[in-house]
Formats: structure tokens, C-alpha cells, sequence
């Protein structure tokens, strides 16, 4: 779980900087790789810096010189490289207003990011930056032919080859008179001792202390045999319920592996909406159970929150909400408002001294709050009705609660909760 919250995270990071634009050649994209060396990145900073100096426009050389003056002072702030390496992204970058201002990020990734980059262009380059958002989940393969199988695992971009075996096999013929039939039955024994021998080994490689060690399992390969395999008695059922998909492939061996992974790319895609729709179903089912341990909009979510109620909280990763820190103009006593659609109808008594993403705060402060996040998309059938029916946030409580009653909402109210 806080895997896809950083996902999220760095998700968002990536549209606001795709989203920056500055003026000419000022903006700065670095990352810098685990076992570099802060000194070798501080060097050549200097280094770009006395090439910048030479640029004739006098406009386009003080953009440049100051994204990189930037780069260089948050560079001072570690005394190491971190672990995972380091991005950092600095420039000027245009406001809405037309004017310029100052941006500098800088954050250690959640996992090891593999890339070494320096850029200084009109925009921040977050290309690279896609590998964060990739699933660490593996997925097992078995590639399986009349002459080889291929055992490997799958993660991300990382390939790997667990095993492979081969296996001379007779073919199957018409001759030897009254010799075909014993032909056959061998044929068939060693097509069953075949099939249990790839069924053996895929438990070995795809199971560890008696759980699967993959998310999910591919089954791919010519003819029949795989097939035979997810039927055969021999299959392990562990294995049996975690197939996500047998595809059909052309060849054997490494190539017939590498054209597996492009025909289940689409499978392997939907094992987050899989993971979405778990979560959902279980949403819907305290609400078809009519059960009280659910609770859904911004008003009932934030009284649940006030009680130490909520055990899971459901976000739609787009969600448009925000937290508003208020001050009361008389008495000075700080107070807190989700409101949803950007609709303020807080009243002249109070001041709006802070506002925050809805989606951001809870991201951040899950833990003191004391539940778990879980954010979902509109991509599939339960997403999208999550979104229409519940507005994008909705919980699963620890106990059953009566629905705090608010009274009713005039036109002109907006759907919002103090806290």
C-alpha cells in the first residue's frame, strides 16, 4: 500500500512538471544514479556553469546560470548521494499570470532509479521518471513446446530466465502395422511424464513456503501443451488460480518468451484494475449488505475520520478536493474544511489562511490518522461507478457507525465538512 501511495505521488510530480515551461534554456533535469558521487555531480554543475557563462543572449545566460546556481545550492544539502539516487528539478518557470518563478525539487526516489541525466532545456525532462511508476509485481512464465520449456519471471523491465529443459518427443505417425499402437501408448506416456515434469518444475520456481512467488502466471506455446498443463491433475492448484493468461506464440524457447510478453502485456496491465476491483467489491458489498461498516461523501467521511472509524479509505486518484486551514476573524481559533469543487462558502467570519489537496493531506498523514489509502482509477467498470455514484472518495469502517446527521444541504451549499 505504500508502494502505490508513492506511485501516486510521483504520478502527480510528473504532470505538474510536465505542465512547467520557462523562458529559453532554464530548466534544469537531474538525476543522479545509485554509487555515484556527489563531488563527480558538484563538478560538473561547475563545469556547465563556466560553458553557460559564454552563451551570447545575456537573457538566455542568466536564465541558465541561475537554474544551475540553484541546482548547485540543493546539491549542498547532502553530504551523500541517497541510496535510490537522487532527482532534482530547477528553473524559472512561467505562472499563469505571464510572470517567472523560482521552482527547485529535489527528492530521493522511493526505489533505486538506474538512469544518469543533465539537461538544461525550455522544459523539465520526466521521461525516466516512468520507471517509478512501473509495478514491482513478477509474473511467472512457462513457455512450453513439444521439444522445450522455459521457465522465467518478469518484473518491470527486468526479464529473467528461471530454467529451461528439453525433451526429444516422438511424433505422431500412422505406420508400424500392428506396432502403431504400442507407438502410441508411448507417445502418450511421454507426453503425461512431459507434462509432469514442467508441472514439478513450476512448482519448484513458482512457489516458496507454500504461497506463489508470482503475482500471476503465464502460460504460452505451440499446440496443445499448454493447455494440457492448466487441465493436467499434475498443474498445482496454487498455480491453477493465478493464470492470467495462456496466449499462443510462433516459437520456442527465448524468442517464443519474449513474443509471451508482448501478447500478455495487456494482461499483465489489468492486474491493478484486478487489485482496484478488490478493493471496490469489497466497498460494494457492505453497502448491498447494508452492514453500517461503510460510509461515502466528504461530510460523513470526515465525521468517521473524528471518530477513528475508518480502517480503509477509497480515493479517486484525481480527486478534486482540497483542505482548507481557516481562521476565525473574531476569536482567532484555527479550523479545517474539506470542500469539494473548489467551492469556499465558508462566511465572512473566517479567513482561509492555508489550502491544501484533499488528496495530498490524506497521503501524507494516513498513518497519524490512524487507516490505510488505497487510491483507485475510472478505468474499469467498478472505478467509473465509484466515481459517478460516490464522488471518488468513500471509506470501509472498523465497526458499524450511525451516519452522523448533517441535515439537509441547501442548492447553495457546497458538499464540504469542517473537521
Amino acid at each position: 500500500m505504500t508502494e502505490e501511495i508513492e506511485k501516486w505521488k510521483t504520478k502527480k510530480l510528473i504532470k505538474t512538471l510536465n505542465l512547467a515551461r520557462g523562458n529559453g534554456t532554464s530548466m534544469v533535469s537531474l538525476i543522479v544514479p545509485p554509487g555515484d558521487q556527489i563531488s563527480r555531480v558538484s563538478k560538473m554543475l561547475t563545469d556547465e556553469a563556466a560553458t553557460a557563462s559564454n552563451i551570447k543572449s545575456r537573457v538566455n545566460r542568466n536564465s541558465v546560470l541561475q537554474a544551475i546556481s540553484s541546482a548547485q545550492q540543493r546539491l549542498k544539502l547532502y553530504d551523500r548521494l541517497p541510496p535510490n539516487g537522487l532527482v532534482m528539478y530547477c528553473g524559472m518557470v512561467a505562472t499563469e499570470t505571464g510572470k517567472e518563478k523560482q521552482l527547485a525539487i529535489d527528492f530521493e526516489p522511493y526505489k533505486p532509479i538506474n538512469t544518469s541525466m543533465y539537461i538544461c532545456d525550455g522544459y523539465f525532462h520526466t521521461k525516466p521518471l516512468d520507471c517509478l511508476l512501473e509495478s514491482n509485481s513478477s509474473f511467472g512464465f512457462v513457455i512450453m513446446d513439444g521439444s522445450c520449456t522455459l521457465f522465467g519471471r518478469v518484473s518491470g523491465n527486468n526479464r529473467v530466465i528461471l530454467q529451461q529443459i528439453r525433451e526429444d518427443l516422438p511424433k505422431k505417425h500412422n505406420k508400424g502395422g500392428q506396432s502403431a499402437q504400442r507407438f502410441g501408448r508411448i507417445r502418450v506416456e511421454k507426453r503425461h511424464n512431459y507434462v509432469r515434469k514442467v508441472a514439478e518444475i513450476a512448482t519448484q520456481q513458482f512457489i516458496t513456503d507454500d504461497v506463489p512467488n508470482v503475482t500471476g502466471l503465464v502460460l504460452a506455446g505451440l499446440a496443445e501443451f499448454k493447455n494440457d498443463l492448466l487441465k493436467s491433475d499434475l498443474f498445482d492448484p496454487r498455480l491453477q488460480k493465478i493464470v492470467v493468461a495462456i496466449v499462443d506464440i510462433a516459437y520456442g524457447g527465448e524468442k517464443g518468451f519474449n513474443q509471451a510478453i508482448d501478447l500478455a502485456s495487456e494482461s499483465l496491465l489489468n492486474v491493478r484494475y484486478v487489485a482496484e476491483k478488490k478493493i471496490l467489491s469489497k466497498f460494494f458489498t457492505e453497502i448491498d449488505r447494508d452492514t453500517g461498516k461503510f460510509c461515502y461523501g466528504i461530510r460523513d467521511i470526515a465525521y468517521a475520520i473524528e471518530q477513528n472509524a475508518i480502517d480503509t479509505l477509497i480515493l479517486y486518484e484525481d480527486l478534486e478536493m482540497n483542505r482548507l486551514t481557516l481562521k476565525n476573524r473574531e476569536t482567532g481559533e484555527v479550523s479545517f474544511l474539506f470542500a469539494s469543487g473548489g467551492q469556499r462558502n465558508i462566511g465572512a467570519d473566517f479567513e482561509v489562511i492555508e489550502e491544501t489537496s484533499a488528496t495530498d493531506y490524506f497521503a501524507e498523514n494516513y498513518n497519524s490518522l490512524g487507516f490505510s489509502v488505497e487510491f483507485v482509477t475510472d478505468k474499469s467498470e467498478e472505478g467509473s461507478q465509484f466515481c459517478r455514484g460516490f464522488g471518488g472518495i468513500g471509506a470501509i469502517l472498523r465497526y458499524k457507525m450511525d451516519v452522523y446527521i448533517h441535515g439537509e444541504v441547501s442548492e447553495d451549499e457546497d458538499d464540504s465538512e469542517f473537521m
